[in-house]
């Protein structure tokens, strides 16, 4: 569950700059944007792993 924790943090953590880039303009904030979903993709297929190799089990 740590891995969908990492995700749920990295989304709430864009929140504030997303409201910054789209609301206000602010195009720092769309740089920090493009970073998080990076680091956001990279957790998602991290947690995609963890998934695939519990349901190969430890035999497999």
């Amino acid at each position: 569950m740590s891995k969908y924790d990492d995700l749920k943090n990295i989304l709430a953590g864009m929140e504030p700059d997303i409201i910054k880039f789209y609301e206000k303009g602010n195009h720092a904030a769309g740089t920090r944007i493009r970073k998080q979903l990076q680091d956001l993709k990279r957790a998602a297929n991290d947690m995609r792993v963890e998934i695939q190799n519990m349901k190969k089990g430890p035999g497999n």
